[in-house]
């Protein structure tokens, strides 16, 4: 066996579900685009920001000579049943179990030690340099997995692999090893565009890139006030966004259960709503520490959770809302809870209007006080 055979078979060993090998030439191909989206502003911030190092692997790794992609698939359907007991917000699905950055993190570098053990000498083993990279680093993991063979980029900006659709994590590791190349996977969307239109905000603009400033996956991650044109779009998810992979045909039926630590939790990732709203910082991390969705901190998950109360039309976490707009330190979730108020209030429009009319007197903040005139005008209606 060679060396990249060796390599692919001790894959399956450690659980990968797909590799690829991709050529370390510059992703000529990205530039453009990459440009655009900056120059438009459609970027979402989250992203390496020197563009020429997103392009030319030699800019941070010496002499790189190949890149090897892996996958890992995830559930998409939970195995417990949720309960109906009272409202409850969802995480999406790529934040179910771990964070996907510490599974596919180990992944790597057991595969990078498997790798360094198949040496023929020592000389050769202080030679073999690797860089592994989880989406946090400089290359586009999908540009780089499209490259090796493991799927095509839909339109949606998702890498689609003919197996497990898109409920795939990507991670990659950079090497100056000369193997041999994969095939790149051809464009598989055909005419589809369902995921453009199903995207609530408009914000796939169908040919791989976005405007991630639209996105809801993006808006749910901010630490600021959310964009009341999309409060209502975000119905009750307080993490990410799945609308464009749940309309994909490649995902249909797509279910898989192969990681015992992608399973998910009921009550972590369809959290009951209300008690979101009083949880200490220790409570939250134990609760919700381990989720890739927990990376923000509880602000914004905090946030989420009274929109989401909202969307869902619960009155009966008005007097839970109230604690926030009353007392809450922080004008992101004070003017959030102002907003709900609004939205809930209408049922009891004279109470509701004298306690914001109570709360205008006192905020200082002025993007908070957009938020209670705003409630005000809406119960006044």
């Amino acid at each position: 066996m060679t060396l990249k055979q060796r390599i692919i078979a001790e894959s399956k060993r450690l659980g990968i579900d797909k590799i690829g090998f991709a050529s370390a030439e510059p992703f000529y191909e990205l530039e453009d685009s990459l440009r655009r989206q900056k120059e438009l502003g459609f970027n979402s911030g989250f992203e390496h920001q020197v563009i020429e190092e997103r392009i030319y692997p030699e800019k941070t790794f010496e002499n790189p000579k190949t890149i090897i992609s892996i996958a890992l698939a995830y559930p998409t359907k939970i195995e417990e049943k949720v309960p109906r007991d009272e409202k409850r917000g969802m995480f999406s699905r790529a934040s179910w179990g771990i964070d996907y950055h510490d599974i596919l993190r180990d992944r790597l570098t057991k595969l990078i030690d498997f790798i360094q053990s198949q040496a023929k000498s020592l000389e050769e083993t202080e030679k073999w340099r690797f860089a592994p990279q989880v989406d946090t680093g400089e290359l586009v993991d999908v540009a780089v997995a499209q490259r090796a063979g493991l799927g095509f980029i839909g339109r949606n900006g998702l890498l689609i692999t003919e197996e497990f659709g898109s409920f795939v994590y990507l991670g990659e590791i950079v090497t100056n090893i000369d193997f041999e190349v994969d095939e790149p996977v051809p464009f598989g969307c055909g005419d589809c565009t369902r995921c453009v239109t199903a995207c609530p905000t408009q914000a796939l603009l169908g040919d791989g890139s976005m405007n991630a400033q639209k996105c809801l996956a993006y808006q749910t991650q901010t630490k600021g006030m959310v964009p009341e044109e999309y409060r209502k779009k975000m119905s009750n998810v307080i993490y990410g966004c799945d609308i464009c992979q749940l309309v994909c045909p490649y995902n249909k039926g797509k279910n898989f259960h192969f990681h015992k630590e992608m399973e998910p939790e009921v009550d972590t990732v369809y959290p009951k709503l209300k008690p979101m709203l009083s949880i200490s910082n220790k409570e939250f991390k134990e609760t919700f520490g381990h989720l890739s969705g927990s990376w923000r901190g509880k602000k914004p998950l905090q946030r989420n959770a009274l929109i989401a109360l909202a969307n869902l039309g619960d009155r009966s976490a008005l007097p839970e809302i109230l604690v926030c707009a009353k007392e809450d330190v922080r004008p992101v979730i004070r003017g959030t809870a102002a907003w709900a108020i609004g939205k809930l209030g209408n049922r009891e429009a004279e109470k509701w209007l004298g306690i914001l009319t109570e709360l205008l007197e006192k905020e200082q903040d002025e993007e908070v006080i957009v938020e209670i005139t705003n409630a005000i005008e809406r119960l006044e209606k």
